[in-house]
């Protein structure tokens, strides 16, 4: 009976036998074991238990005959020689139906004070995305509640976008915007390595009530271990499959790519990997693409995955190595610009440097003719703006630079227009400031 699922899960996790081996040798922040052989596999979860009873639990990193390496999710001190080590299995999660709404740690444990019901199907973190051969396409244009997002810049069912902004640019917000207005039957919000003090802000101020209420949201604050934090997003990604395999559209917003990236940068080097790619080891391409491809349209009788990731990007460098491997990936890419933002207007997106890859084939043909007549007065103006300002432009010279400098000021307003009711509504808005 459906009464009895999460006690059945809970009974699932216990196990008869529990295999332990001890600590032989530290080597800085990471530990070695004895004893676990034939058990330990890489990447498996282990429990330090200190003579002075506390616990430390941590990831197999390496194998070797002289033990189990381990990376340790919190620090080394009191542990000795000889302390014994509990062998977990793979870190698998459960998620349930009962999760939405709630927030969680990277392990599937609460942080709202709230007991929290386990599916009673576990799942690896690390998952094979859909085959490639027989996914679907991407499906039908979605409702973002944005303007810019309606018509410009189309979102559709199944896409893969990547949002490149730096500090201060209106990000958080814009995510909180597509999180409670995207078209969806859930949202999962993957927060990585946030600051410990926004969290609650995001959670109560930007997500707000009615975003929470579809939410998952998954957490592994600026302070925890580069374990926890790299698993967030994995966790993120593999409640988003849960979902998806159950028909329903999930839409992932994962923040940020960039923080996961250098906390598998941290562990990667733990072990040994040496760096390359500005500081970054070669195994973060193919850890950045593998979670990208775990997102999109499922196969026939599934749901799908609109995901939405977000990089950091120093001085607006799209060309550092996140950036440029994720946006190889992707279905699109958002531009938000520090300019743009300064001057008041949000979201702050550079229509010029974003590109959304569902296009033409999501919009009608008038439709797109609207799209490719806004994108040349935008680059009309900008091309002109600093002779504008400067009093070096005469009207008259061009008919476009005329034309643009006549609409921008309504243009600009349509762009950061936040109140749209459906897409048939912000192209009407946006035709009539063409045609006015």
């Amino acid at each position: 009976m459906p009464v009895f699922d999460n006690l059945l899960a809970d009974l699932a996790e216990l196990k008869p036998i529990r295999h332990f081996g001890r600590i032989s040798e530290t080597r800085g922040p990471r530990l070695m074991a004895v004893g676990l052989s034939g058990r330990a596999r890489l990447g498996d979860r282990v429990r330090v238990r200190t003579a002075g009873g506390a616990a430390l639990e941590g990831e197999i990193l390496s194998l070797s005959r002289d033990g189990a390496e381990i990376l340790p999710e919190g620090t080394v001190e009191g542990v000795s020689i000889g302390d014994a080590v509990e062998h977990l299995g793979l870190g698998l999660i459960a998620p349930d139906a009962g999760w939405i709404g709630r927030v969680i740690d990277p392990y599937g444990a609460p942080l709202d004070g709230r007991p929290l019901p386990r599916g009673r199907t576990p799942r690896p973190l690390r998952a094979a995305p859909p085959a490639a051969a027989r996914r679907k396409r991407l499906g039908g244009r979605l409702a973002t509640g944005l303007d810019a997002f309606n018509t410009l810049l189309p979102l559709v069912r199944g896409q893969r976008i990547g949002l490149f902004a730096g500090s201060g640019v209106g990000k958080t917000t814009l995510l909180g915007q597509f999180a409670r207005g995207v078209e969806a039957d859930v949202v999962v919000l993957a927060l990585v390595g946030e600051r410990g003090r926004e969290l609650r802000d995001f959670v109560d101020e930007v997500l707000g009530p009615e975003g929470l209420a579809r939410s998952v949201v998954v957490t592994a604050t600026s302070d925890r271990s580069p374990l926890a934090r790299r698993r967030a997003a994995l966790t993120a990604m593999t409640v988003a499959e849960h979902f998806r395999d159950e028909g329903l559209h999930v839409l992932l917003l994962c923040d940020s790519i960039t923080r996961f990236a250098e906390a598998h940068r941290e562990i990667a080097l733990s072990g040994g990997e040496a760096a390359s790619l500005r500081g970054f080891p070669p195994s973060t391409a193919h850890q950045i693409m593998a979670l990208a491809e775990r997102a999109g349209p499922g196969l026939d009788g599934q749901g799908d995955i609109t995901g939405i990731f977000t990089v950091l990007v120093a001085g607006s460098d799209m060309d550092e190595p996140v950036a440029d491997i994720l946006r190889g990936v992707l279905d699109g890419h958002v531009v938000l610009d520090r300019a743009i933002a300064e001057r008041g207007r949000f979201p702050s997106v550079d229509l010029s440097r974003s590109v959304s890859r569902s296009l033409p084939g999501a919009a009608t043909p008038g439709e797109n003719a609207y799209i490719a007549e806004a994108r040349r007065l935008i680059g009309a103006w900008e091309r002109a703006e600093m002779m504008v300002q400067a009093g070096l432009y005469a009207q008259g010279s061009d008919p476009l630079t005329d034309r643009a400098i006549r609409v921008w000021p309504k243009l600009d307003a349509f762009l950061a227009g936040t109140e749209a009711a459906s897409v048939a509504d912000s192209f009407a808005r946006l035709r009539r400031v063409l045609e006015g």
